[in-house]
């Protein structure tokens, strides 16, 4: 059954050689691991391997897997697997389309996708930057050869989902803003030769290493003050500064690092009031880190005070940021609502008390004053507004794990004696404050906070 299903499906062992000659051929990247490890079924190397060698590899484990379980390991299982695949033969239909060059191929894979076979950006890019090279009257074997080991190298080194965003940030980092659904069709209409088709691979090729460091922190690029500013960002899942960050990056990094620094940590700073505080609008936030990544990208903001200057227009002033501090609140029941609570926390205590905190911390919690579930010791809040309070900035603070464990759903008077020992000042703070605790407590305590905090998050335009 073996060598029958093998010579029907997959192809011959050559009883010389012992080399497989297979039906299929994969593309030049992936038709060595392919031939020399699928077909014959050896053992599949996990290291030193693509990332789309590592995906075939994924996809046959499955398979195999998904088999065993279907037809087990008993005397019929041969029989089974044979049944199966007639089956599931029967049922496939292939369509093959011949063609006498590259170009053509190029434009059947266009057309196939006009009609319905949903291809991504990443794909129609591909085809259409091959058949503008293609269609060249001066191409060379040599040109297409390093056309398709660059593109390889850039979607390994992103993965071909994240090349989509990527394409879209790199895009607008250098023109005007461009939606997702317009991507494809407005590069077709910018690159129409072969030099322009090189120079945007090249282009991307530079920048996808960027793109990927800017998504992580702990790239070995980054300094200590970078390292943090882009760890908040990720926290704060804000995406639209990545265009204006990756034109500043290609600015300023090598010839004015602190400039960079700079620009970063304002960003940090202007998402904070702008995106987890205020909660405005991202597509106006949008519009305008694109219009300042373009404008660094042709030259016309030269110096790090132009790029924040411009930032002026998505940073809420102070006032704006207070109102909109002293209401918020985060239910963190979310774990990232959580984290970020516990960041802005340990923010205003290091600012009291100008000391550093790790605010990842596992020995440090989150309290809540008035508990998640609150007992009978707070009846004197009405029950209908005990939801709200509980997840407000000025009903939150920080204890030791071991003292949030032992004080639980506790009520206030319990709960004061513990915060006079704690070693934060901020905790502290209330038992020295607040004999009780209510509605009218929570909101003067966080706007206290909001005065302190707006000092902490607060970008200087040196005008």
């Amino acid at each position: 059954r073996i060598q029958q299903l093998r010579g029907s499906y997959i192809g011959f062992i050559d009883p010389v050689t012992l080399i497989a000659q297979s039906k299929l051929t994969l593309n030049r990247h992936n038709n060595a691991y392919y031939q020399n490890y699928l077909v014959p079924l050896e053992k599949l190397p996990q290291r030193g391997i693509k990332a789309s060698e590592h995906q075939l590899r994924k996809a046959f484990g499955w398979f195999r897997e998904k088999l065993k379980r279907r037809v087990g390991a008993a005397e019929e299982s041969g029989k089974e697997i044979a049944s199966f695949l007639d089956q599931l033969v029967d049922k496939l239909v292939f369509t093959v389309i011949s063609v006498t060059d590259e170009l053509n191929a190029f434009k059947v894979f266009e057309t196939l996708n006009a009609r319905g076979v949903r291809l991504s950006s990443t794909d129609l890019l591909k085809n259409y930057l091959f058949s503008v090279i293609a269609s060249s009257d001066s191409v060379h074997d040599t040109e297409m050869n390093s056309l398709e080991e660059r593109w390889e190298r850039i979607v390994d080194w992103l993965g071909s989902e994240r090349f989509p965003e990527f394409l879209r940030i790199f895009w607008n980092s250098k023109n005007k803003l461009v939606r997702k659904s317009e991507l494809f069709k407005t590069i077709r209409h910018s690159i129409s030769t072969k030099e322009q088709a090189f120079k945007l691979l090249r282009e991307l090729d530079t920048s996808a290493s960027i793109y990927a460091a800017l998504r992580d922190p702990q790239d070995s690029i980054w300094n200590d003050v970078e390292k943090d500013a882009l760890k908040q960002l990720l926290m704060f899942s804000v995406k639209q500064p990545l265009a204006m960050l990756l034109a500043c990056n290609e600015k300023f990094y090598e010839s004015n690092r602190n400039a960079f620094t700079r620009i970063l940590k304002a960003v940090v700073v202007v998402s904070f009031r702008y995106n987890v505080i205020c909660n405005l609008q991202p597509q106006e936030q949008e519009r305008l880190y694109n219009d300042i990544a373009r404008r660094v990208s042709e030259g016309e903001y030269g110096n790090v005070e132009s790029v924040l200057r411009s930032l002026k227009d998505i940073y809420p002033d102070d006032d704006r940021f207070k109102a909109a501090f002293s209401e918020k609140g985060f239910r963190t029941t979310n774990s990232r609502n959580k984290k970020i609570v516990r960041y802005i926390m340990f923010k205003i205590e290091s600012q009291r008390s100008e000391q550093q905190f790790d605010f990842e911390s596992a020995s440090i919690t989150l309290e809540h004053i008035l508990p998640e579930n609150p007992g009978a010791e707070w009846s004197h809040i009405d029950e209908s507004k005990q939801d709200s309070l509980i997840f407000r900035l000025g009903n939150m603070t920080l204890l030791k794990r071991t003292a949030n464990r032992d004080l639980g759903n506790s009520g206030y008077e319990q709960k004061k004696t513990f915060y006079k020992e704690s070693g934060f000042q901020m905790t502290r703070a209330i038992a020295e404050n607040y004999e009780e605790w209510d509605e009218d407590k929570v909101d003067s305590r966080q706007k206290q906070l909001a005065n302190v905090a707006v000092g902490i998050w607060k970008v200087e335009f040196g005008d």
